[in-house]
């Protein structure tokens, strides 16, 4: 039988997004995940090889996020479909910039691209997310909705998990500082109180509203007034050597807006033109310095595609 294959990337993404922890995320252009797929006459799945990942993740199918998120689509289809990967890790685990759940995404759909598309995208989200709960040990789409569908996502709810595409500013642009050390997140969310005061409860709401607010009217004054967080951030800067220094120089350095992406330690910050998003990533460079030896800057416009076929 003559193989069938395809080679797709799938994007990195940012979660939470200041204040909206656990409910917004959005997509980059860069760094991507990047993944071959094969039809085989030989039923099952199996994992040729991984690379990128300093042989730590897993190459068992019942323990991969990718390999998972196959498993059940497939019993959706044709139990006797084989299927062969290789995964290229480009996007590091534990950076919090969505690895995880990239390979989650771009499994199942390099095989729906395969077959034809008999998913849409929002079953194959189905697909996705019992993936990426190998990973983070829950339901959390806030890394895998926006790798799948691109831009910005809200997170309404679950059962039925229900997903809000939202507009942005075309001339946002986001720079990504990762330092060079991981931060597992089941570490990060048991730094986060179960409970709040009223007021900051208030607070946090108004935050998120006046974000999504911001995002569909591109009004970058209202976004840089919301992007305040009061749950995830002064829990996990403890994390993050520097943080808040890190912070302050990209605010300097002509940031809307500065957090934490997901668990970290990658952090992120707005701006409104490519000359400025990459003054702050020198910035934000240049003050981690201080406290991590080696930092990956990435500059980018929001990805609004999701995962794309490349070959």
């Amino acid at each position: 039988m003559k193989l069938k294959s395809i080679k797709v990337v799938a994007p990195a993404t940012i979660a939470n997004v200041g204040p909206g922890y656990d409910i917004m995320g959005f997509a980059i252009n860069t760094p991507v995940e990047e993944m071959i797929l094969r039809l085989t006459g030989k039923p099952g799945i199996k994992i040729l090889r991984i690379t990128g990942d300093k042989n730590e993740l897993p190459t068992d199918i019942n323990k991969n996020t990718a390999t998972v998120a196959l498993i059940h689509m497939i019993s959706k289809l044709d139990n006797k479909l084989g299927v062969e990967l290789e995964i290229r890790k480009k996007i590091i685990s534990g950076s919090g910039l969505g690895s995880s759940a990239a390979s989650a995404v771009a499994a199942p759909f390099a095989l729906n691209e395969l077959l034809g598309k008999p998913f849409t995208k929002h079953e194959l989200l189905e697909f996705a997310l019992l993936g990426e709960k190998i990973a983070s040990g829950s339901i959390h789409a806030d890394n895998v909705a926006p790798c799948l569908f691109g831009g910005f996502i809200l997170i309404r709810g679950y059962n039925p998990t229900d997903i809000v595409q939202l507009s942005s500013p075309k001339k946002l642009f986001c720079t990504v500082l990762h330092p060079q050390f991981e931060i597992k997140t089941s570490e990060a969310r048991r730094l986060i109180k179960k409970k709040f005061p009223l007021k900051d409860v208030i607070t946090q709401t108004g935050n998120a509203a006046g974000l999504v607010a911001g995002l569909l009217k591109s009004d970058y004054n209202l976004i840089k007034r919301s992007m305040h967080d009061l749950i995830a951030e002064p829990a996990r800067a403890t994390l993050i050597p520097g943080y808040y220094e890190i912070k302050e120089s990209a605010m300097n350095a002509c940031s809307i807006g500065c957090s934490i992406s997901g668990s970290g330690p990658a952090i992120f910050a707005f701006s409104t033109s490519q000359e400025d998003a990459d003054k702050i990533g020198r910035a934000m460079k240049q003050a981690s310095s201080k406290y991590v030896k080696r930092n990956n800057v990435y500059v980018s416009s929001i990805n609004t595609v999701g995962p794309k076929v490349i070959g």
